[in-house]
């Protein structure tokens, strides 16, 4: 089984303080809430443009 990859990211102190609050918001961690964004992203893009390999 592949282990889950770490992505470092860099974000401005204004931008962490509004990503926590939504994380707070929906009941996540700001990483659960960063997966959540980058999902519901890819899952767009593909029903614009097909499926992501």
């Amino acid at each position: 089984m592949e282990k889950d990859k770490h992505l470092g990211l860099r974000i401005d102190s204004e931008t962490h303080a509004k990503l926590k609050s939504l994380a707070d918001f929906d009941g996540r961690s700001i990483n659960g809430e960063v997966l959540y964004l980058i999902r519901q992203a890819i899952m767009e893009h593909e029903k614009e443009h097909g499926k992501l390999q």
